[in-house]
Order: structure tokens, then C-alpha cells, then sequence
């Protein structure tokens, strides 16, 4: 897994049009939010912080219980970070998901579910503002939103908290999915 370090640094590439972490020893992560839903600071070179190393602790210590690869993980952390620090912020979209009747205040870096009519899957939690969330998707699997919208691997939305639920560990052991129980 990767460690941070102070000779991480976040920059955008003008010609990929992506914002960039330069990991050192001639690794490059491309962080995966869209040029328009970056904020000013994010065109501006600046070094990989504690903040952000903080960050990346608490995201790691979370995604440990998904059942992701390493990389993935280490793709959906880096991600989680560059969303937390750069990510504009975002008005609640909580219509494409399903109210629940045992409200939680999620805490930042929980792992949560979020269901919509056509299924559920695992949703980092980036940060609380209180009565929303900002999450990311945490599941490899497409989520669908309605019959033509889908959420992907690592995309961010933020969502009223009566949204959320907490999330159920599962296995698949290719005939189904067991949730842990005990």
C-alpha cells in the first residue's frame, strides 16, 4: 500500500486537462474528477499536506473492510483525498436514493449504503456538513441512478444523511452475497 510523503505533490496537467499527484519515483496518480467540478485552488501547485496525509489515514483505516484490490483501494483513497480538498461543492442530488427509517450521522471516512430502486452499493463518506454528505462511490460495480443515469467507480455526489444507511460487509463467493452477521 502506498505511503505518503512530503515529496507528494498535487498539480493539473493542462494537456490531459486532469488534476495530477506526483507520488516521486516516476509515478503519477490521475486524479478522476472532471475539470469543471475542480475549484481554483486545484490549478495551483501545491505539496501533498498533513491534512491530506491525515486524510489518507482515515480513508485507508475505512476502505479496509471493502473487498477491493489493493490498487483500487489505493485509487479510491488518493481520490477521496483530491474530493476532500479540490472538489467544488455540490448541492444534494438525494432524489435518486431511498429515505430510511434509522437515521445515522455518518463520521468522516465511514463506509455507508445507498440504495436506489435499481440496487445499492458502498459509498465512502468524504465529509458530513451536518444534514449532507459527501460520498464517493466505493464500489467497482456501476450504480444505477434511473434507467439511463449510473454512477461509477470513485464519482462523488453529496446526499441528504436520511439517505444513508449503514453498510452490510459482503462476500462474493460467485452463487451470491452473505452478509456478516455476529
Amino acid at each position: 500500500m502506498l505511503k505518503p510523503n512530503n515529496a507528494w505533490k498535487w498539480y493539473f496537467d493542462e494537456v490531459g486537462e486532469s488534476l495530477m499527484l506526483d507520488l516521486g519515483q516516476e509515478m503519477v496518480f490521475r486524479v478522476a474528477i472532471e475539470k469543471k467540478h475542480l475549484i481554483p485552488d486545484a490549478f495551483i501547485e501545491s505539496p501533498f499536506s498533513v491534512d491530506d496525509a491525515s486524510l489518507f489515514q482515515t480513508y485507508s483505516e475505512a476502505v479496509s473492510v471493502l473487498g477491493l484490490s489493493g490498487p483500487r483501494k489505493a485509487e479510491l483513497i488518493l481520490n477521496a483525498v483530491a474530493a476532500k480538498r479540490f472538489h467544488k461543492p455540490l448541492l444534494p442530488k438525494s432524489w435518486f436514493f431511498q429515505g430510511q427509517e434509522v437515521q445515522i450521522s455518518p463520521e468522516i471516512g465511514q463506509i455507508v449504503e445507498l440504495k436506489t430502486e435499481h440496487g445499492s452499493e458502498a459509498f465512502l463518506v468524504i465529509e458530513n456538513a451536518g444534514t449532507a454528505s459527501l460520498c464517493m462511490h466505493a464500489s467497482e460495480s456501476p450504480l444505477a441512478l434511473t434507467d439511463t443515469k449510473q454512477m461509477r467507480f470513485c464519482e462523488a455526489i453529496k446526499v441528504m444523511n436520511d439517505r444513508l444507511s449503514t453498510y452490510q460487509q459482503q462476500y462474493d463467493s460467485g452463487s451470491g452475497h452473505y452478509a456478516l452477521v455476529g
